[in-house]
C-alpha cells in the first residue's frame, strides 16, 4: 500500500462517474474523488463530456481529510492554460491626429487602493422566538404598505360587497 501524500501525482483509473465529479482507483481497493471542478481547467458542464468509466487518468492528491477520503485534482496534472494578458484593452487609435485619451489628457485615472476588509462573523443563531418576532415584524411592514397603497388609489369599489336589501 502506497504511503499518499499530498502533492503525489500517480495514475489511476475513472471506476466510477456521478454528476459531481469521478472516483479513481488509484491502486486496489482505494479510490479518491475528483471534483468535477477538478477535471478541467474549463467549465464543465456534464463529466461525462471529459471522462469515460475505465478510462486511465494522471492525478494530483490535493487532500487527505481525517476520515481517510482522498481528494484528487486531474488538471492539476495539466499545465495551466495562457494567459490572456491585455488582450481585451483597447490601444490607442490607428492611424489620425487624434489624441489618443479625451481632451487630450494622458494620464488615465487611477483606480482606488483595494483595503483589506476581513469578512464579518458569521450571524448568531436565531431561536424560534427571534425568528417569529422578525417575521411578524417584516409582516406588519408589508401589511401597512399593502394597505397605504390600497388606500392611495381610493380604496376600491365596494358596490358590490353588500348583500341583500
Amino acid at each position: 500500500m502506497i504511503e499518499l501524500q499530498v502533492g503525489m501525482i500517480l495514475e489511476g483509473r475513472v471506476v466510477s462517474i456521478t454528476k459531481f465529479g469521478a472516483f479513481v482507483e488509484i491502486e486496489p481497493g482505494r479510490s479518491g474523488l475528483v471534483h468535477i471542478s477538478e477535471v478541467s481547467y474549463t467549465f464543465v458542464n456534464d463529466i461525462h463530456d471529459v471522462l469515460t468509466e475505465g478510462q486511465t487518468v494522471r492525478v494530483k492528491v490535493i487532500g487527505i481529510d481525517p476520515g481517510g477520503r482522498i481528494s484528487l485534482s486531474i488538471k492539476k496534472t495539466l499545465p495551466p492554460p495562457p494567459r490572456q494578458g491585455n488582450a481585451h484593452r483597447p490601444g490607442p487609435p490607428a492611424g489620425g491626429s487624434r489624441a489618443p485619451y479625451p481632451n487630450g489628457n494622458r494620464a488615465a485615472p487611477r483606480p482606488a487602493p483595494r483595503t483589506f476588509m476581513p469578512p464579518a462573523p458569521p450571524p448568531e443563531p436565531e431561536d424560534f422566538e427571534d425568528q417569529l418576532k422578525r417575521f411578524m415584524k417584516s409582516s406588519d411592514s408589508k401589511m401597512n404598505d399593502l394597505n397605504r397603497h390600497h388606500d392611495k388609489r381610493g380604496g376600491g369599489s365596494r358596490r358590490g360587497s353588500r348583500r341583500g336589501g
